[in-house]
């Protein structure tokens, strides 16, 4: 039985954004492996705490994902 498991900055999505991925993601292992596995299908999406994420050994918060979102650069991604 598929499980798919999502991590998210918390604070970036909102709760019908999630839930949109998972009706998305759903669909998807669906149209691979066929209906009759949507019944089992698990998704859990996982919220990390502002700040413990890193991404090439900077911490990225919140605000560094709204800003990516929006078309800026994150603070924690910039070079």
């Amino acid at each position: 039985m598929p499980l798919i498991e999502v991590k998210l900055i918390e604070g970036v999505f909102s709760p019908k954004q999630k839930q949109q991925m998972i009706a998305k993601l759903t669909d998807a292992m669906v149209s691979i492996e066929g209906e009759n596995l949507r019944e089992v299908t698990t998704v859990i999406v996982e919220e990390v705490k502002s700040g413990g994420w890193g991404i090439g050994g900077k911490s990225l918060s919140t605000a560094d994902v709204k800003a990516m979102a929006a078309g800026g650069v994150g603070g924690a991604v910039q070079r």
